[in-house]
């Protein structure tokens, strides 16, 4: 137990958290003065994502960073845990909820911010960051209510017919897979005595054979499987997303599944080696059906909104693939190819939302010219249709040849197979999507429509620019963010110095 005044950097674990609380609480309070909830927003969300910066640089120089709340020492005091795979998904994440709120700024009008729309912004992004950096299973449990509990207000904000049906479905499918996570810890803590992860990675291979291990984990990766929107509970995603604003569609897609899949690589990976392995038949053909039937399902739409959901689905499916596939190479393409879908799946909801500003619909049977409109725009949407397909220059090539180069290594051609397969849909169905909307010309010219009222102002371009520059990086400079990959999956492999840093005097031993 430290006594004495520690450095203000070591508040950096629990810093993005209580900069989403605070801001979140004074956007509440103010709730009436509207023309500046969404730069204020920004601002917070710009402190944010420079606290996870920060966080991350420290993590990656130092190792993992642990906090425990109160004069409680490990394992009883609930820790804030930041290692490089925590740090750099919540990272991923502020940056891509500050450029969707600079996006909102246009979307958003004054009767949304008066019904709260930036406070819920602000409180779901705290419990994504939570969730991210927590050391606590329990406590993980609670930070997935949290961004839950707003997710709800940000899914129903504008009371259509439409988002009520969408925000039902949602919240009865993720109410059920939260009961489900709950009822995994309580058994897990009935049969380790602890909720620590740190120590429940410690104690569980102690645990005498009879224990029911299997069972918990088998619980666990049906709860996050369905927080993930994994094959076969994975109907209430393309019900819900795509009934929201789009900038809500966006945060959505870009980040609550991953922190399903984070929880899974967590639970399974560090927690559950053995029964991950055990389960890693299950886990496979789990991955298949997810990335075939979700790029299928996009090969299926015609709404823009609704294909963005399919696609989100089938993502899922290749991360799933590396946990299956369980070696240091299988997981470090899941990390990545996580990071990619964060970035290009919000980017491609944006890019819905502004097709929708030039072509007036989210339609294929309507959107048409796009490339006369806004050669900008086009450009834009050909980056990410090639980064969502897995093609260069984009961000999706190398996680999926990481992930490929796993499966082949461990001898897993079908699963390779079933990657290049989805990869081949989804870029037909983009491609579709491309030759449609962009480079079809309308059947009909219609009313002339005034300049300035279709063409987006500054924001949606500048948040669609941001979000395409690393989605490029990522493409054409793979290497930092493989050997940042490979580092994270390290220490899921081999935690010894997560357990060395909430456990010093023990150096990480049982």
């Amino acid at each position: 137990m430290i006594l004495e005044q520690v450095a203000a950097s070591d508040f950096l674990v629990v810093a993005p958290v209580v900069i989403g609380i605070a801001c979140g609480a004074l956007l509440l309070m103010f709730r009436h003065h509207v023309r500046w909830q969404a730069a204020f927003s920004v601002f917070g969300l710009a402190a944010m994502t420079a606290a996870d910066a920060a966080l991350f640089a420290r993590v990656a120089a130092e190792g993992p960073l642990v906090m425990t709340m109160g004069s409680w020492l490990p394992p009883f005091g609930i820790s804030f845990t930041a290692d490089l795979l925590g740090a750099g998904f919540a990272l991923v994440a502020s940056f891509v909820a500050m450029l969707c709120t600079v996006y909102s700024v246009r979307e958003i009008g004054a009767t949304g911010r008066r019904y709260g729309f930036y406070p819920f912004l602000m409180l779901m992004m705290a419990g994504v960051n939570g969730a991210f950096l927590t050391g606590d299973i329990f406590n993980l449990y609670v930070w997935f209510e949290v961004f839950l509990i707003a997710s709800f207000g940000l899914m129903i904000l504008g009371s259509e017919r439409e988002q009520i049906d969408g925000a039902t479905k949602y919240a009865i499918l993720n109410l059920l897979g939260t009961a489900l996570f709950l009822i995994a810890t309580a058994y897990l803590y009935g049969v380790v005595g602890t909720l620590n992860m740190a120590d429940i990675a410690r104690k569980v291979d102690l645990l005498p054979a009879t224990a029911p291990v299997m069972t918990i984990s088998a619980l666990f990766l049906f709860a996050f499987g369905m927080k993930s929107a994994a094959f076969p509970v994975y109907f209430w995603l393309p019900a819900s997303y795509h009934t929201p604003r789009i900038v809500t569609g966006a945060l959505f897609g870009g980040l609550l599944t991953k922190i399903g899949v984070y929880s899974l690589l967590r639970t399974m990976v560090m927690l559950f080696p053995e029964q991950r392995l055990e389960l890693s038949g299950v886990i496979s053909w789990v991955a298949v059906a997810t990335m075939i039937l979700g790029a299928l399902g996009a090969l299926a739409q015609s709404d823009i909104r609704r294909m963005m959901g399919f696609l989100v689905i089938s993502g899922v499916g290749l991360m799933l693939a590396g946990l299956a596939l369980g070696d240091a190479t299988g997981l470090s393409g899941a990390i990545l190819y996580a990071v990619h879908s964060m970035l290009a799946m919000s980017a491609l909801y944006l890019l819905c939302g502004t097709m929708n500003e030039y072509g007036g619909s989210f339609s294929l049977n309507s959107l048409a010219g796009l490339y006369r409109a806004s050669p900008l725009l086009t450009a834009i949407a050909l980056v990410l249709f090639l980064a969502a397909a897995g093609l260069p220059p984009g961000s999706g090539l190398w996680p999926k040849v990481v992930l490929a180069k796993a499966a082949i290594d461990l001898g897993n051609g079908w699963l390779v197979g079933a990657i290049l397969v989805s990869g081949l849909l989804t870029t037909i169905a983009l491609g579709r999507v491309f030759a449609l909307a962009f480079w079809r010309n309308s059947a009909e010219p219609g009313e002339p429509v005034d300049e300035a009222e279709r063409t987006p102002v500054v924001p949606a371009f500048g948040s669609l620019i941001m979000l395409t520059i690393p989605i490029l990086l990522l493409g054409l400079f793979p290497e930092p963010f493989i050997r940042m990959a490979d580092a994270a999956a390290a220490g899921l492999l081999d935690p010894s110095a997560y357990l060395r840093a909430v456990f010093p005097a023990a150096g990480g031993g049982g």
